[in-house]
């Protein structure tokens, strides 16, 4: 009865023991899973914040991506389109390809942060207001190109209208000057004058100072040439030049008087040259001068002829004959 007295009494406690315990344990249980719960809802919004975060980022990198496109391209066409940038120009190029090398890095980083990709905003509207600059740089100067073009194509027209008419005026003065000298040479020509009632006489002088003429060749001491100059209402006033060219009877001409220039023989000797004073439009009185050979004369017919400005004016024959033992 002891021993059942004493299993009674203890049974009771050992329950609230393990009472105790269960609650201590569920209470435990209980407050970690309410940690775990906690700690899985913190992180599930930090990541919600990261990814929310990576998000922006790649909003904000596809935005800047986007506007460098639509800038790059305007960029490229701008540049293209004008290959030959100089001075100035070129430089601002160079500016522009710095700028796009710059922003397209920043753009290729997988791990670009915030303030790089604002950076490279930043580079965008710099390069959009450089871009901007050099197109109105460029639509200015080809503004003046096209107004230099229009004044150079006048310039050319006009240029164009002066070589026609500087060659219409050189075929101009070219004709004239061909029918001056045209009209010259016939002046020239007719201004020659002409020698008429040429006589040529064989002058026997006597002891006495007597002059006879004679046909005889032994007995003839000089020549004696007489012409008259017709009058010429062209040729002006002044001294006058002729020159006479006596062929012998052997053929050969007596070049006493040195050369001089005809028109149609080139050079020619000339036996003898007279002056004389002329005035246009009047008669001459006869001219006349005396030629007198080194030795004696031959038998046989002599030639006189006279030049006047390069033309030969006329020309007559004088025979002399051998003659008799009392001629």
């Amino acid at each position: 009865m002891t021993y059942s007295t004493e299993s009674t009494t203890q049974t009771p406690q050992g329950n609230d023991n393990r009472k105790l315990i269960y609650g201590i344990l569920i209470t435990a249980l209980v407050l970690t899973w309410g940690y775990i719960f906690y700690d899985k809802s913190k992180t599930k919004e930090t990541v919600t914040l990261l990814e929310t975060k990576i998000s922006n980022v790649d909003s904000a990198r596809n935005a800047i991506q986007a506007e460098y496109t639509l800038v790059s391209a305007k960029a490229d066409s701008l540049t293209q389109n004008n290959l030959q940038l100089h001075g100035s120009l070129a430089e601002k190029g160079t500016e522009i390809q710095k700028l796009k090398v710059n922003i397209g890095n920043i753009l290729r980083k997988k791990d670009a942060t915030s303030a790089e990709l604002a950076d490279a905003k930043n580079m965008i509207s710099d390069l959009n207001g450089k871009i901007s600059g050099l197109f109105v740089e460029i639509e200015k100067l080809k503004g003046e190109n096209q107004t230099l073009t229009t004044s150079n194509q006048q310039l050319n027209t006009e240029k164009t209208q002066l070589t026609s008419d500087k060659q219409n005026l050189e075929q101009n003065l070219s004709k004239t000057a061909t029918e001056k000298q045209q009209l010259a040479d016939k002046v020239d020509v007719a201004s020659t004058l002409q020698a008429s009632h040429i006589a040529i006489l064989a002058i026997d002088l006597k002891s006495n100072g007597k002059e006879k003429e004679t046909n005889t060749a032994k007995r003839a001491d000089f020549m004696r040439v007489i012409f008259t100059v017709d009058a010429n209402r062209v040729t002006p006033s002044g001294s006058k030049d002729f020159y006479i060219i006596i062929t012998g009877p052997d053929g050969k001409s007596f070049n006493d008087g040195g050369n001089f220039t005809t028109r149609e023989d080139g050079e020619k000797g000339f036996t003898n040259k007279v002056s004389v004073a002329y005035e246009q439009g009047k008669p001459m009185p006869p001219v006349s001068f005396n030629w007198k050979k080194s030795d004696k004369y031959v038998e046989g017919n002599y030639k006189i002829e006279i030049y006047n400005n390069g033309f030969k004016i006329g020309e007559s024959l004088k025979t002399l004959k051998k003659g008799g033992l009392f001629s």
